[in-house]
């Protein structure tokens, strides 16, 4: 279980099953990367790319996110995530079970703020980062955690930070 740390259901829990590669952002981190993003999404649009626990796009319409779209390939995980709507009565959360990459093939929504945390043992994480610029609207930006150091040449690194073996990025165009 991922308590949620800010906004209207601050202190809620959200309930997830350990799978293989999946491992909810710390705490400590979501504190950093919301105050990074402002404690206050109002008007903005997020994508929870691999949603897993949920806990990112949770937590970004706890604090006012317009909607947020969970995306997730695991039929057991996207279960959870939408018991977890439904507890949460969070009428602004999409709850999708698609392959990241066959989601991104057929969307055509923008997004402000998209959360990308792909499963811990991918081999290669960052496959699909270079592909969600074209996503982002203005002045949008991509939270990146990952087990390895970013340094790729098609994002600027707005703010960084690690907690143990993992990375965290926010990324511009």
């Amino acid at each position: 279980m991922v308590k949620i740390i800010g906004g209207q259901w601050k202190r809620k829990n959200i309930f997830f099953y350990e799978q293989d590669g999946l491992r909810p952002s710390l705490g400590r981190v979501r504190e950093t990367v919301f105050n990074w993003l402002g404690q206050d999404l109002r008007g903005k649009s997020c994508l929870d790319l691999f949603s897993g626990s949920g806990a990112l796009g949770f937590e970004s319409l706890s604090r006012g996110a317009d909607s947020c779209i969970f995306v997730e390939k695991n039929k057991l995980v996207y279960e959870t995530l939408k018991k977890n709507k439904l507890d949460l009565n969070a009428e602004k959360a999409e709850v999708v079970r698609s392959d990241a990459k066959e989601f991104l093939k057929n969307n055509a929504l923008c997004f402000d703020v998209i959360f990308y945390d792909p499963p811990f043992n991918d081999k290669d994480n960052t496959a699909l980062l270079d592909s969600l610029a074209i996503y982002l609207r203005q002045n949008g930006c991509i939270y990146l955690e990952t087990r390895n150091r970013y340094s790729g040449p098609d994002y600027k690194i707005f703010k960084e930070s690690h907690a143990g073996q993992v990375y965290f990025y926010l990324l511009t165009k």
